[in-house]
């Protein structure tokens, strides 16, 4: 059987505790698709499962790269069909877990990506032209060769868009274009892709505010504060939740300023994350009202998973 759950939704959604439920009910095991989570630092800024919140049930592509070195969609597609094909081969359901949309779709979509022809002195210059210019400048850049590919990243996301500008520098095809020609292979899994979805939005922002002030409690400034001392940043460093906190260091703007700013900042991401789920036709959406436990969401989540197993 080549079932996958997948578990999508915005940031502070729940997907994590749905998740550990899921797996229990159906003998499953958790892949993360979260592009923060995979570092070993900023345990905090990128709300990595606790022991707690994991509930003794397995969680992989967690914790494990050092922040400074690099990571690519491929790294990542590649590392979690390797864990799907282990988890199957024990007779148990991969259930994939995070809110990293290019990751999820990368995966499901089976895109295979060539990363053998890199030009590491045009990523240079890229770099370079973000830091002179503005990470905007460097998105706008992509836009006029790959407006596909830019409006479906970020202007933070400096490492994807560097990519993406290298992918045409060096073949001539556009990234949109290399993904396209790779989905003529079907993927061999068959996805129940779960989107949790809140009917008054304010539901989620209200749980992203209280979201962070825990976030705060539990030493996110400290944790912050580690990244920012360090000469060479590395890229976990760029997490919502750590680099707000820098005006705060440089004694720029008070500490108060910087925490609203970490909650509209992931607010931002959020609507970002939704608007990306808008576009997968295929997603099973379970509703979230006010009164809503999570013992409601599971049993929604399950009705929908019984009815396509």
């Amino acid at each position: 059987m080549n079932k996958i759950i997948v578990v999508c939704g915005p940031t502070a959604s729940g997907k994590t505790a749905l998740s550990a439920e899921l797996a229990k009910i159906y003998g499953g095991e958790v892949v993360s698709a979260d592009s923060m989570q995979i570092y070993t630092d900023m345990d905090i800024a990128s709300a990595k499962p606790t022991a707690e919140e994991m509930q003794g049930i397995p969680h992989h592509l967690i914790g494990f790269l050092d922040p400074k070195q690099s990571f690519s969609v491929a790294d990542y597609v590649k590392l979690c069909d390797n864990c799907v094909r282990d988890i199957i081969s024990r007779g148990k359901i991969p259930i994939i877990c995070g809110g990293t949309g290019l990751y999820i779709s990368s995966f499901k979509d089976n895109i295979t990506f060539d990363d053998s022809r890199q030009d590491f002195e045009f990523r240079r210059e890229m770099q370079k032209f973000a830091e002179e210019h503005g990470n905007s400048a460097l998105l706008e850049k992509l836009c006029e060769v790959d407006s596909e590919t830019a409006n479906s990243l970020h202007a933070n996301n400096v490492g994807r868009i560097i990519r993406a500008l290298e992918v045409y520098h060096t073949t001539g095809h556009t990234m949109s274009q290399a993904k396209a020609l790779s989905r003529e292979k079907p993927s061999p899994y068959d996805f129940i892709t779960l989107s949790l979805e809140f009917e008054d939005r304010n539901l989620l922002y209200d749980r992203i505010n209280r979201r962070v002030d825990e976030m705060v409690r539990r030493g996110l400034v400290d944790e912050a504060r580690k990244c920012f001392e360090q000469p060479d940043r590395p890229t976990a460093a760029q997490a919502i939740g750590c680099k707000e906190l820098y005006p705060y260091f440089r004694g720029e703007r008070s500490l108060e300023e910087c925490i609203e700013e970490i909650k509209l900042r992931t607010r931002q991401y959020a609507k970002r994350q939704m608007t990306w789920l808008r576009r997968d036709k295929q997603i099973e959406r379970i509703k979230i009202s006010e009164n809503d436990e999570l013992a409601d969401v599971v049993k929604k989540a399950v009705a929908i998973i019984n009815s396509k197993i």
